[in-house]
């Protein structure tokens, strides 16, 4: 009878031994990244989301990972019924893992306020809080390990599968939670739902248990477990982690800032890593050579890692559209094309790597767990390796990426996976000389692409970029800030890239709606404003807009990007706000500036990226209002950028809901074609005519937004559109969106041409603006400008519709009425 024959029946004992084990593992798995989903988010509220910040609150849920690994493990070698300790610990997780989310929800205020008066030591709250249950789910993989009744030699196959479907079940919680979970119950109640499996497989494992013979305490030792495996692979964990850093800043500009995208590229992440283990959990016992493998994986995936970037180009672009245009064709809707399209982009760039990364952890397993204490051991790695994760993740976010950029982050990392391997196959017993070659040429290649891929591989590549010039680029910690000069001559413009994504310029139409964002609401104003804020610098118009009215004495803007702040001088229109000393320039989390600060304002402005964007939505949600409404002076407004082209209509709804759950007294106001401006006040806001005419013709008003085509009062004015009675009848019976039940982030995908159904439906909320002291004049003056500023708007939705016969028509009866508008001019051409 050959080896392999006589290898089948141990091999099918094994899998039937495992089956149990490894569903339990794939309910907890599930469970744990639901959790890991919804804290992260949560912290980004109580800790802010400056990179500093959720980096150290993520680095305690996975330090609780890796020292609940490392305790339970040593725990389950002395005790005959290990999944008994593995249910106790499952109904700790559910219980403590709900309260952490309910507690996380409360907890911004009370860590503020710890931050200001202890300092420091206030992080002991959100480590706690997060740290506890994570300790406690980082014993479940080794207590379950230890609790297999089988040969200690097949301890890596048996190891390696309960990994895989520990990681499978990581993958299906990571889908669900974006794509089900939190769109559908909130946070706290996709708490409730992990909760809900950790109580299943806990009553799994007591049910398991009573026909599961005591797991004998052995003390003879016949295999010793390799430390110098558990260190390479806590390096190794560190320089998978480093990838994952340089992958989030690298793909984003093939992907979207939809956590959608993010879901599928962790998604894709785990998957490599479950296939690779479960591919070599059936090999792991047959390997000759297990050191010289180990060796070959993880220089193969620095290798592999350094490839894909260096290779990157229009092609992929290419495959996922023709992937996307496949999914449509076979009746699918928008989500899913866009979900093909980041799954692409994900298989292309994260999947490989991965791939061989999971392989290596059977062989880590076998390399480096002894026969006498397998708990110990088998939570020894999982320790180190996480350990090893929590460093690189530092590393790379707050030292490489910075100082070195990501392509060349990614070959040190490569180069350092090539010197993981050689030490494995150097210092590794019975490793063959064919092998040992092959690392050190792997080892060699890494660091020769490492060196001939140029810096700016990634800049290149930037959707903008293609037929115009980079005027600026930076890869700083947490983002990469690109500044692309589009257009030609005096047509040209800036526009600003974070994160490979669009975010605004300073062509004309954006010009236009800052400077209405932050001028407007000063005009208006009932009392005699003297402070403001801006939540996102971004261009710096808005900020500028600022130091066009003299009456204010403070002004300050929250901004969370330092490269931002160093682009702000390509840009035109700003009047170099970033510079000038009468703005004051504050680098943090907009939302923890308001929550940290006490000080008032008589205007708080906000011009955030798109609600729908991974993180955003913290700025448009009826909490942040409520925050917000604290910190106004009496007469205070509240200026919120609504966008129309990024959600669908009943998205657009929800957002207005959330504004007026908290300002009792709300106006809209059309800003652009593409904006609309939502402002609120806790306060009666009155309609002045000759208060807004005076201060409209101050010259630095006047001036800065004549230049923007609004040259009167009574021009500003026309872009009224209605009152809270206009948008409670557009909101109707829509849901908020609020911190617990952040909608539009988990929204569907924007239908095409959505603003041809959104703007239309805000216009048809038009009613007369409610002014006070206006003349017939006046009163006249505006009546023509808006039916003029409606007859521009009409024009551009036949230009959305294809109908150019109709915008050529519409837009010459505008221009002879108004031919020197600027705003009208930019649109064809002049």
């Amino acid at each position: 009878m050959s080896s392999r024959t006589a290898s089948k029946p141990a091999a099918l004992a094994h899998t039937s031994t495992t089956l149990v084990p490894a569903l339990l593992l794939f309910i907890s798995g599930m469970a744990a990244l639901v959790y890991q989903v919804l804290w992260i988010k949560q912290l980004s509220l109580v800790v802010g989301v400056e990179v500093y910040a959720i980096t150290t609150g993520i680095s305690a849920f996975f330090a609780g990972l890796a020292l609940g690994g490392w305790l339970f493990g040593r725990w389950a070698d002395r005790l005959s019924r290990p999944l008994l300790l593995y249910a106790i610990l499952e109904i700790l997780v559910a219980v403590l893992g709900v309260g952490a989310t309910v507690a996380l929800s409360m907890a911004a205020s009370p860590f503020a306020w710890l931050e200001q008066h202890i300092g420091l030591l206030a992080w002991f709250l959100p480590f706690v809080l997060v740290g506890v249950p994570a300790l406690l789910m980082g014993g479940t993989l080794p207590v379950l390990v230890r609790s297999l009744d089988i040969d200690p030699k097949a301890l890596g196959q048996a190891g390696g599968r309960l990994y895989a479907a520990n990681t499978a079940g990581a993958i299906a919680g990571t889908l669900l939670s974006a794509f089900v979970l939190i769109a559908t119950f909130g946070v706290r109640g996709s708490a409730l739902v992990a909760a809900m499996l950790n109580l299943l497989a806990a009553v799994g494992a007591l049910l398991y248990v009573r026909r599961h013979t005591p797991t004998p305490i052995t003390h003879t030792r016949s295999t010793q477990p390799a430390r110098l495996a558990l260190v390479l692979y806590a390096i190794a964990g560190g320089v998978a982690l480093g990838y994952e850093v340089v992958w989030s800043q690298s793909i984003v500009q093939f992907m979207s800032t939809r956590t959608y995208a993010f879901a599928v590229v962790l998604a894709t992440y785990l998957a490599g890593l479950f296939i690779g283990s479960q591919f070599m959990a059936r090999r792991v016992e047959r390997i000759r050579d297990p050191w010289g493998v180990f060796g070959l994986l993880i220089a193969g995936a620095g290798l592999v890692a350094l490839l894909e970037i260096a290779l990157l180009g229009r092609w992929l672009v290419l495959l996922q559209t023709q992937a996307e245009a496949l999914v449509l064709s076979l009746g699918g809707a928008e989500l899913p094309g866009m979900s093909a399209r980041f799954a692409v982009a994900a298989l292309c760039i994260v999947f490989v790597p991965t791939l061989l990364l999971g392989a290596a952890f059977p062989l880590a397993l076998r390399l480096s767990v002894g026969s006498e204490q397998v708990g110990r051991d088998v939570g020894a790695v999982v320790a180190f390796n996480t350990l090893g994760g929590i460093v690189g993740v530092m590393l790379c976010g707050f030292v490489l990426i910075p100082w070195l950029g990501l392509v060349r982050t990614l070959g040190l990392l490569a180069v350092i996976a090539g010197a993981i391997g050689y030490m494995a196959v150097r210092r590794g017993h019975g490793v063959k000389k064919g092998r040992r070659q092959a690392v050190v040429a792997l080892g060699l290649l890494s660091l020769a692409v490492a060196l001939l891929t140029p810096v700016d591989r990634l800049a290149k590549l930037l959707p903008g970029a293609r037929n115009a010039s980079l005027a600026f680029y930076q890869e700083g910690r947490g983002a990469t800030v690109a500044v692309v000069t589009q257009g030609q001559g005096a047509r040209s413009f800036q526009r600003l890239y974070i994160q490979g994504v669009s975010n605004t310029g300073d062509a004309m139409p954006s010009l236009r709606y800052m400077r209405v964002q932050a001028l407007l609401p000063l005009l208006i104003h009932n009392g005699e404003p003297r402070s403001a804020l801006v939540i996102g610098f971004g261009t710096g118009i808005t900020a500028g807009a600022l130091l066009r009215y003299p009456g204010l004495e403070h002004r300050v803007v929250a901004e969370l990007l330092p490269s931002v702040i160093q682009a702000a001088p390509l840009f035109k229109g700003n009047f170099n706000a970033a510079s000038d000393p009468g703005v004051d320039v504050r680098l943090r989390d907009g939302r923890q500036e308001l929550l940290r600060n006490p000080q008032a304002y008589d205007l708080i402005t906000l011009e955030p990226p798109p609600p729908s964007a991974a993180g955003v939505v913290n700025l448009y949600s009826r909490d942040f209002y409520q925050l917000a409404a604290r910190r106004l002076e009496k007469n205070g407004l509240l200026a919120q950028w609504l966008p129309l082209p990024t959600q669908n209509l009943e998205d657009s709804q929800s957002l207005v809901r959330s504004f007026l759950d908290v300002f009792p007294y709300a106006t809209l106001w059309t800003s652009e074609f593409h904006e609309m401006l939502l402002v609120g006040s806790m306060e009666p806001i009155d309609l002045d005519a000759t208060r807004i005419r005076q201060r409209f013709e101050q010259p630095p008003v006047s001036s800065a937004l004549g230049d923007v085509g609004i040259d009167s009062a009574a021009t500003l004015l026309a872009t009224w559109v209605t009152d809270r009675q206009g948008l409670e009848r557009f909101a109707g019976n829509a849901l908020p969106v609020t911190d617990d039940r952040p909608r539009i982030e988990y929204a569907p995908w924007v239908r095409s041409k959505e603003i041809a159904r959104v703007l239309p439906a805000l216009l048809d909320l038009r009613v007369p603006a409610p002014l006070l002291n206006a003349d017939p004049g006046f009163t006249r003056t505006l009546a023509s400008e808006q039916q003029r500023l409606m007859q521009f708007y009409r024009a551009s939705l036949h230009a959305y519709d294809g109908d150019r016969a109709a915008w050529g028509r519409d837009i010459q009866a505008v221009l002879q009425q108004d031919s020197a508008n600027p705003y009208y001019r930019w649109f064809i051409g002049q």
